[in-house]
Order: structure tokens, then C-alpha cells, then sequence
């Protein structure tokens, strides 16, 4: 008599597939989730048992992430991984903390992942606090000290508004708000050349209106000094340069890479490369690393405490292991490497290192 097949683990994977999410992080997400998964069945799965992602399309929504948790609870997925836009994280945190189902958060940095302590989330990209406070010193060690800022509405640009008027203004810095959806392109170009800013950051959605910004500013005569700058990281996926070509290059961003990978980075880094045709951004690497992890939690002995403290694996960046920094809710890895980098002028298509944090 034949034995059945042992029946899969299941894994949760919510990513932005379509608009108006960033399809471009989701699809480099979802690469580096699917790439591990294999990996992990190639070796012989999990206690034996194979492991499998059941993939739902955040598309930017709150709303549906959150109805894609419940779906997949009742599914019996054993982990939640992913989502790359820190609101619609935080609506998959609330929920999976109510259903107590663990959920490693791959890539969204917002500090309030959670409203209160939660031993079922965590999350690997590091908080925005602490990557914008980088981005901040970058700032000042390049001698800026009126810094405007395009914004759109969001709890996440409001953040990160906060995050770098607080820790520019005591040294000095100013930090000046044009808030995009009152202001068009043109008007932010008139407000720049009037409050005599040195440094545009943008503060807002790719492709719209972050491409349009980009093409006033260089266009415009009056601002050839300006620095462009983009904390969020709109720089690092290839649509960038493709829908701007040189204009995209020397624009600053945080980027979540090691300046040299190891040997197990590298070998991932071909891998994805090949997958996905094109260089995998850091997206990439955080999908995997995410399905490196859960592994180590399915396969850690459920005692109804936080399994993330006992988590110690190489992840494709460094080593990976997670505390619970003060005011932080959930559980962190601390940390991953972070940079300041840009698209080198003259090969838009490499990247330079111009601040390590």
C-alpha cells in the first residue's frame, strides 16, 4: 500500500502585485520568497514536509490585506511573510497579532507596526526611525541645512517628515514641507527657488508624482544646485532609470545591502538575477531572508512564547538574529547593514556608497 505524500507547509505570502502598489517591490518580493521556498524543498522541506506559499495581492490596500490574513488563517498557513508598504503592513499586523498567527514583516519600516507589544510579529527591514536618522546625518555631513520636503498624505511620509525635523532641527537644520497635493510640479520648482533649499527629498509615490518631480527640478534652471534626495528608496528598482534615464542617477536613497555580499549573498544574488532577468534590488534579498527565518520558526518547538528571540540563521545580508528595541512593539532584526547610495551619473546602472550607518 502506498503512503501518501506528507501534506505541505503553508506559508502566507502578501505582496503588492497590482496598482496601485509598487508592483516592481512586490514582484522583486515575491522572487526572493519563491526562490527560498524551493531551496528549502530541494533540501527536503521542513521535518520532511514541503513547504508552500499561498500568495495574495496586498495591491496597496489595507483593507484587503487584512481580509487576505483572515482568508489565509482560515486556511491553516503556519506563518505570514511579506508586504513591502508600511500601512498596509501594519493592517496584516493587527490583524495576525488578533489571530495569534506569526508574521515576519519583509520590507515595511514604519516604527508603529503594531499598537501595543505583540509576541507574534516581527520584522527584518530596520525602523524608519533609525534609517532616517542615517539618512539625516548623510544630510548634515553634506553640509545641508534647508531641507524641503515633497509630500503626499500618509502616516508613513508623515513619519518620516517627523523623524528628520526632529533629529535636524536641534543641529541647526531647517526642514521645509511642500506638500504635493496642493502644489504641482512647477509650483514646488517656484518654492524651491524662493526658500533658498539646497536639498529636495521626495517624499512621495513612484511613479507619480516622484518621476514628474524629478523632470522639473533638473529641468529647471534655477535649481541646477539642488540636491534631489529619496529616503524611501524609489532609486534602487530599474524602473527608476528606465522612466528617467540620467535625470535618476546622483539622487541619494537608503538601501538595505551589505557594500559586499558573502558567499552565501552571492550565490542568492545569481540566482535571483536569473529568476528575475534583471539585478535583484534589496527587496529581493528581504523575501528570502523572510522564508530563511520562518523556517527556523516551524521548526522550532512551540511553547507558546515569542519564537523570535531564539532565531539565530545566516541570512543572505548577515547573520540574523531579533530583539525588541525600546519603543518598539514588535520583534526586530537589529540590524540589517544600511546605506546611503545613489546611481552613479556617469553608469546610471551601478550604484555608489556615500554614507554607511
Amino acid at each position: 500500500m502506498n503512503t501518501p505524500p506528507p501534506s505541505p507547509l503553508r506559508i502566507g505570502a502578501l505582496v503588492p502585485l497590482t496598482r496601485p502598489g509598487w508592483v516592481e517591490a512586490g514582484r522583486h518580493l515575491l522572487a526572493g520568497m519563491e526562490l527560498a521556498v524551493r531551496e528549502v524543498n530541494d533540501a527536503g522541506g521542513v521535518a520532511g514536509r514541503p513547504l508552500e506559499l499561498v500568495v495574495r495581492d496586498t495591491a496597496a490596500d489595507p483593507r484587503k490585506a487584512a481580509a487576505a490574513v483572515d482568508e489565509l488563517a482560515g486556511l491553516g498557513v503556519a506563518a505570514l511573510a511579506g508586504e513591502y508598504h508600511s500601512v498596509v503592513a501594519r493592517a496584516a499586523a493587527a490583524r495576525a497579532d488578533a489571530l495569534g498567527v506569526p508574521f515576519l514583516c519583509s520590507s515595511a519600516v514604519l516604527d508603529a507596526l503594531t499598537e501595543q507589544p505583540t509576541p507574534w510579529v516581527a520584522r527584518l527591514a530596520p525602523a524608519q526611525s533609525r534609517g532616517w536618522r542615517i539618512y539625516a546625518d548623510f544630510l548634515l555631513g553634506a553640509g545641508h541645512r534647508r531641507i524641503a520636503v515633497a509630500t503626499q498624505p500618509s502616516v508613513y511620509w508623515a513619519s518620516g517628515t517627523r523623524i528628520l525635523r526632529d533629529h535636524l532641527a536641534p543641529r541647526g537644520a531647517a526642514v521645509i514641507e511642500l506638500d504635493t497635493s496642493a502644489l504641482a510640479p512647477t509650483a514646488v520648482c517656484d518654492a524651491l527657488a524662493a526658500n533658498g533649499a539646497t536639498a529636495l527629498l521626495l517624499l512621495v509615490g513612484h511613479p507619480d508624482p516622484a518621476v514628474s518631480l524629478v523632470e522639473s527640478v533638473r529641468g529647471d534652471r534655477r535649481l541646477a544646485e539642488i540636491m534631489i534626495g529619496a529616503p524611501a528608496g524609489q532609486p534602487e528598482f530599474a524602473e527608476w532609470s528606465k522612466l528617467l534615464g540620467e535625470d535618476g542617477a546622483a539622487i541619494p536613497f537608503l538601501r538595505y545591502l551589505p557594500e559586499r555580499l558573502g558567499p552565501h549573498g552571492e550565490r542568492v544574488e545569481t540566482a535571483l538575477r536569473q529568476q528575475l532577468a534583471e539585478a535583484p534590488s534589496f527587496v529581493a534579498f528581504e523575501g528570502h531572508d523572510t522564508i530563511t527565518v520562518l523556517v527556523e520558526v516551524l521548526r522550532s518547538p512551540r511553547d507558546g512564547t515569542a519564537p523570535w528571540p531564539h532565531i539565530k540563521v545566516e541570512g543572505t545580508r548577515g547573520p540574523i538574529h531579533f530583539s525588541r528595541p525600546p519603543g518598539t512593539p514588535v520583534w526586530q532584526w537589529t540590524w540589517p547593514p544600511i546605506h546611503v547610495t545613489d546611481r552613479s551619473p556617469a553608469h546610471p546602472d551601478r550604484f555608489r556608497t556615500l554614507h554607511t550607518g
